[in-house]
């Protein structure tokens, strides 16, 4: 029997992350996402990850110390982010173009972590005309990534919001990105190999790329008055609403309940609460009609909608958002790397033939134009 997409077929082992579609759970490293997005630092998870354990103090100050270290790029990788540039590339391509040149000087697993947030926002100011900022080793990983876009040092509220998001989407599960890097790890390739093909996964609209379309939709309605009319439209022209239902989850996401928090903490930090009031709105209608339209499908809230808020309240631009999404899972990529080669297999499924047989060799002579 052929599984298409591998549909329920169990590929893998992991103590990483565990996702249960039916009762919309999602653990991290043992703990549940709500308990551990919004308190943990993004070094605290990706440590947890790596070794299975929270950090002590002593540790998590080393691995800091560590990743501010390992922020600065190779002159090379800097001038192909300017070639990059110049050729209006996007965000994604540039990311995974510029990834292949980590091992210039490192295959090691801080390097990555640590230049990713480096790259994106080196080619950002570069895109923009602007040149790029040197990374601060005294800031943390997310406080570091915010103050190389801008230039200033972003305020603890902003830094705990992009903290929660960088923690909530680490790891998922045997996604498409994660079963790349596993695969290319499988192999015995090399660990940068492994990063960059699970950005070529991550960079497909199907997998990474729906945020910025759901906030879209939100901008669309503009008003709370006037969603129920364009999502009528949307859904009966067949238009999917970006930003519910999921390929896993039968019940709510459960991330999307961290970053709405996150978002409704942020929001109401800054004064306006104006875009996260519609995005409520646009979500309570959006669920109403969909269960009318198309009942007993469960098409919840899942996380690229609540993603879109946040990171647009953080002053990220859409074109920024799979970018930086590709900034947190990088760890989780690592980790399931690591954990592939303790007890590595070369992954290796089988398919089924459903092509012609017995066909005999046509000398070239003889062949006619088949579209003839």
């Amino acid at each position: 029997m052929v599984n298409a997409g591998l549909e329920g077929v169990v590929a893998a082992t992991t103590r990483l992350s565990h996702v249960d579609g039916d009762r919309g759970e999602l653990i991290i490293g043992g703990f549940q996402v709500d308990d551990l997005a919004a308190q943990a630092t993004f070094e605290e998870t990706t440590w947890l990850l790596w070794h299975g354990e929270l950090p002590s103090a002593r540790q998590l100050e080393a691995f800091r110390s560590e990743l501010g270290a390992s922020r600065g790029l190779p002159a090379a990788t800097v001038s192909l982010l300017r070639d990059c540039a110049d050729a209006r590339v996007e965000p994604m391509d540039a990311l995974r173009i510029a990834a292949g040149t980590i091992s210039l000087t490192s295959d090691d697993a801080c390097a990555i972590v640590a230049r990713f947030p480096t790259i994106v926002a080196a080619f950002w100011r570069l895109r923009g005309g602007a040149a790029p900022l040197v990374p601060r080793d005294d800031l943390g990983h997310a406080a570091n990534f915010l103050y190389m876009l801008s230039g200033e040092v972003p305020d603890t509220e902003r830094v705990r919001a992009l903290e929660t998001y960088l923690n909530t989407v680490i790891d998922h599960g045997l996604n498409a990105s994660t079963f790349t890097a596993r695969v290319i790890t499988s192999t015995g390739s090399d660990l940068v190999s492994s990063i960059v093909g699970a950005i070529g996964a991550l960079k497909g609209p199907l997998h990474g790329g729906a945020p910025g379309p759901a906030l879209d939709m939100v901008f669309e309605i503009g008003e709370a008055s006037r969603a129920e009319e364009i999502l009528r439209k949307k859904i009966e022209a067949g238009d999917k609403l970006m930003g519910f239902g999921h390929r896993v989850y039968r019940v709510r996401d459960p991330r999307a309940d961290v970053l709405a928090a996150a978002a409704e903490r942020m929001f109401t930090r800054t004064g306006d609460m104006s875009l996260y009031t519609l995005a409520r709105s646009v979500e309570a209608t959006a669920i109403r009609l969909l269960e009318e339209y198309k009942p007993g499908r469960t098409l919840q809230t899942n996380v690229e909608f609540y993603t879109a808020l946040l990171l647009h309240g953080l002053g990220l631009d859409v074109p920024l958002f799979t970018p930086t999404f590709a900034m947190s899972r990088v760890s989780g990529w690592i980790a399931h790397a690591r954990e592939q080669k303790l007890a590595n297999r070369i992954i290796r499924p089988q398919s089924e033939y459903s092509g012609p047989r017995d066909r005999r060799w046509v000398p070239l002579s003889e062949r006619v134009d088949s579209a003839a």
